[in-house]
């Protein structure tokens, strides 16, 4: 068997990164592409590799010479590299084609040690390695039947996003027998390229093959597998991180923020979201309104004030929106004069946002980091703070303090003089939740100092569309938070979630309700596994100490590469006591299934 590489294109998404070199010299995590491919195929004892070559080729020969690895390399010039496409490429390497059982691959692919036997080991002699479709895919679509025949190659003419579920993505790794090639790929590759020129894609030899109802080429869908496809800058991005090796991979997930929905199949146990409310057909009417949305320009600050108020039942001038809480998190802490008191381990883009010679810091003795309005009271009332934190329940630890409680300390600090901030998040999450939020006229009127904020990501499900809110009866706050941002900072997205949620609001109290009889199986799950600690939680996560000897940063990464579950390593966060803490969000059953099926995994 022989390794034929299509080498020619120019790569012009990568912008400077192949400005000076072809494609397959790009490197990932340090390592160029074409060395990882050849140190890969070097282990298949192949009798050549060719390498098909075009822009920067020259390098390219210079660079890996006649040998790698033990294995033999021969080139093949495409001069017209510029003004052809990659049909052209393999139509020019078809002699050799003929020669040989082959795996044909595209060299802007990374892909996890031991693919390619995937192909070389299965009896059948032509394949084509698939992966079902996911949203961040492009390129060759497939469809194949119950037995994995390919029975069509879906151009981007004929790509419907309404029949997504029964397509395939071609990874463009392919093995064809020798017999294949000399009788029906090559002839037809010929007749296509005469007919049709070579300005095309070698798939659509392909697809003609596929429509005579022939069975010659069968699909072999992966699993598990990590691959990923680079054609531009993005796709870089995300490959190094899919392939970081351990000292780096935390850094390079945990810095995205979020996106994790172009990794393929991985599993987020780290952002912190209502599973249930998007089933809600709150999200079919707006997909409804997709294209009038997004063609139209939002309303203005007014108007949304507006809305929100109408969605949250306090007055106009008592509420802000904001794109997402992260907004309003800033534009607050930078207007609010004097210390800040906080209590920690706490989520830290509230501390981030001022001077760190401004923080008042509380933490909580007890093992599981619980505490009560009472200790607010009594540390701060010798550690004087201007302005009050508190997050209810907290991240990472899941703390609640009931709303009797929380208006008690808002009386205590507003005799004192001083502004209670409270993000209430997560508060849709905890037990008896309709009654446990501070968004009521009355109380925000009762109590001027008092702030509620609130992201709507957490609870309602939603983070795409980046809303937020922030209450408080003094209007004086409110009106000179509105300046800061801007006029347009809610998107159509945003707007119109606030303008129907009301005809949904039932939809959402079930999807609550369904939320904390999930979790609390899930936490009985958890507390199975035999190396976690489960503290308590109203939220939709849970803080677990990892007890020795395990770290949690080795089970964090042995379950993202192993299972491909990403998982949220505490153990660096302020107020923590030395010991091994991760956070797990609460998904739905199914998920929730998947990862303690990990964990239990690892206790052997």
């Amino acid at each position: 068997m022989q390794a034929i590489i299509l080498a020619a294109g120019m790569g012009r998404r990568l912008g400077e990164y192949t400005k000076n070199n072809t494609k397959c010299m790009v490197p990932v995590n340090g390592t160029p592409l074409i060395d990882r491919v050849l140190r890969q195929l070097s282990e298949l004892s192949l009798t050549r590799v060719v390498i098909v070559v075009g822009y920067e080729g020259e390098s390219l020969i210079r660079y890996l010479g006649k040998e790698q690895h033990g294995m033999k390399i021969e080139y093949v010039h495409n001069p017209v590299y510029d003004k052809t496409n990659n049909i052209y490429s393999l139509a020019l390497a078809k002699d050799k084609l003929c020669e040989d059982d082959t795996l044909l691959i595209e060299s802007d692919l990374i892909v996890e040690d031991g693919t390619f036997r995937l192909l070389t080991d299965n009896p059948q002699p032509n394949l084509a390695l698939i992966a079902k479709y996911e949203p961040w895919m492009d390129g060759t679509m497939v469809r194949i039947d119950a037995d994995n025949n390919i029975v069509n190659f879906v151009t981007k003419e004929a790509f419907r996003y309404s029949d997504t579920a029964s397509y395939y993505k071609t990874i463009n790794i392919y093995k064809f027998s020798r017999e294949f090639s000399r009788t029906k790929y090559v002839p037809f590759l010929d007749a296509y390229t005469k007919a049709v020129g070579n300005n095309e894609y070698y798939e659509n030899v392909l697809r003609i093959i596929s429509f005579l109802n022939s069975h010659d080429l069968k699909a072999l869908p992966i699993t598990h597998e990590r691959w990923y496809e680079i054609d531009d800058k993005q796709d870089l991005d995300i490959a190094e991180a899919i392939f970081a090796d351990d000292k780096d991979v935390l850094r390079k997930y945990y810095g995205r923020f979020g996106g994790f929905w172009r990794f393929p199949q991985m599993l987020d146990f780290c952002y912190l979201v209502n599973p249930f409310f998007n089933e809600s057909r709150i999200i079919d009417e707006m997909e409804a309104q997709f294209r009038t949305l997004i063609a139209e320009y939002p309303s203005g600050m007014k108007v949304n004030s507006l809305i929100a108020s109408k969605c949250w039942g306090v007055k106009e001038e008592y509420i802000i929106p904001g794109n997402g809480a992260a907004e309003l998190i800033k534009a607050l802490m930078e207007l609010l004069p004097g210390t800040l008191g906080i209590t920690r381990p706490t989520f830290e883009e509230y501390p981030n946002r001022r001077d760190k010679d401004t923080l008042v810091t509380f933490v909580p003795h007890d093992k599981d980091y619980r505490y009560t309005a009472a200790d607010l009271m009594e540390y701060f009332g010798n550690h004087h703070a201007d302005n009050i934190l508190l997050i209810n329940p907290d991240n990472p630890s899941g703390n609640f303090i009931p709303l009797d409680d929380v208006v008690s300390l808002a009386s205590w600090c507003q005799q004192r003089g001083i502004r209670l901030i409270v993000d209430e998040s997560f508060v849709d999450f905890s037990t008896d939740f309709r009654h446990n939020t501070l968004l009521h006229n009355h109380i925000l009127e009762a109590y001027p100092g008092l702030v509620v904020m609130k992201s709507i990501s957490k609870s309602y499900g939603v983070p795409g569309i980046r809303l937020g809110i922030l209450c408080s009866a003094d209007t004086t706050l409110i009106a000179n938070m509105k300046k800061e941002v801007s006029i347009w900072n809610i998107n159509s997205f945003a707007e119109y979630f606030m303008q129907i949620f009301t005809k949904y609001e039932k939809d959402y109290y079930r999807a609550c309700e369904h939320f904390i009889a999930e979790r609390n199986d899930f936490e009985r799950q958890l507390r199975t596994v035999s190396f976690l600690r489960v503290m308590p939680s109203q939220a939709n996560y849970f803080l677990c100490e990892i007890l020795p000897p395990r770290t949690a940063r080795e089970l964090v990464i042995t379950t993202l590469k192993r299972y491909n579950i990403l998982l949220r390593d505490c153990s660096d966060k302020q107020g923590f006591d030395g010991k091994q803490y991760m956070r797990i969000a609460v998904r739905n059953h199914e998920d929730n299934a998947r990862l303690i099926a990990a964990l239990r995994e690892q206790e052997e």
